[in-house]
């Protein structure tokens, strides 16, 4: 198996992991970030609203769809992640630099293959999250959609793909930043420990790995909680003036969420995904290493 190979499967199991332990808080981010001021008191409210008039099946509605494609989502990032440090690593040997240098990046080279692992999974991401989205904000009692398939499949009849990749713009945004940001937070701590320990990465512990993949979820979230939001909002708005379109465009619904909700609703479900991010993200690269470990071991 090729290393670009392995990469793409110790990625899908990361994403598989950061799903089934981080899917309850998002439809509670996601509710809170999509209704009406005044619609929940808080997270609990929103949580509770859920338990009582949905059931606890609820917090895993519309998990197909991201089970699937999140682990695809997760298999690209680590994919491109895994090449552009490669890529990176033998410029820097080219340079002069000894074998541990070399691999040794620097923050530039870190951010930068941290963007274009965001960048190569916005194509994906961008319609797996519509999706899912559309899913988990839809009635209970009235559903538009029966499943994932079915969402796609008349989204796609009615408005093409153009419908399906709804929000692409600000995904991109979001996932070139937001990646950016957390592949150099985590990859940087791995440095540290190794530094500090005279240690080989395969030698890190899986409580560190929790621990620095927590971390680097704090340093994503912070950066892009409010590109999430406005992604969120754009991706549950109709898709015509016919269907109760709010929004003509990502400025525009910033502009207009800015002027009637003011700045509090850009950091509206903040609290569930404060909870969520150190489980998630400490899942994603504890499944990613130890997948990784297994792979390059057989």
């Amino acid at each position: 198996m090729s290393q670009t190979a392995k990469d793409l499967t110790a990625g899908t199991a990361g994403g598989i992991a950061q799903v089934l332990v981080g899917q309850p808080f998002d439809i509670v981010k996601v509710r809170m970030q999509t209704s009406a001021k005044g619609t929940y008191s808080g997270m609990l409210d929103c949580a509770g609203g859920i338990l009582k008039n949905e059931g606890p099946l609820a917090f895993y509605k519309g998990t197909l769809t991201p089970l699937l494609g999140i682990g695809a989502c997760v298999s690209i990032q680590f994919g491109v992640l895994e090449y552009t440090k490669r890529y990176f690593s033998a410029q820097n040997a080219r340079e002069g630099q000894d074998a541990a240098e070399s691999a040794r990046l620097s923050s530039s080279q870190l951010i930068i293959a941290g963007a274009l692992a965001g960048l190569g999974n916005g194509f994906v991401s961008g319609p797996v999250e519509h999706i899912r989205i559309r899913l988990q904000t839809q009635s209970n009692t009235n559903p538009t959609y029966r499943g994932p398939l079915d969402a796609i499949k008349k989204i796609a009849s009615n408005y093409g793909i153009k419908g399906i990749y709804k929000g692409q713009n600000v995904t991109f945004l979001r996932e070139a930043t937001g990646y950016g940001v957390y592949f150099w937070a985590y990859e940087k701590l791995v440095q540290r420990e190794i530094a500090q320990k005279g240690i080989r990465r395969e030698q890190i512990s899986a409580g560190s790995a929790v621990l620095y993949g927590a971390a680097a979820g704090y340093a994503l979230w912070a950066v892009i909680y409010p590109i999430d939001m406005i992604k969120s909002r754009m991706q549950t708005d109709g898709f015509s003036p016919a269907d109760g379109q709010k929004y003509r465009s990502t400025l525009h619904c910033v502009r207009t969420v800015w002027r009637t909700e003011g700045i509090g609703a850009f950091t509206r479900g903040l609290g569930p995904t404060l909870i969520r991010s150190p489980f998630a993200n400490g899942a994603t690269f504890l499944g990613f290493e130890m997948a990784n470990r297994l792979l390059n071991s057989i």
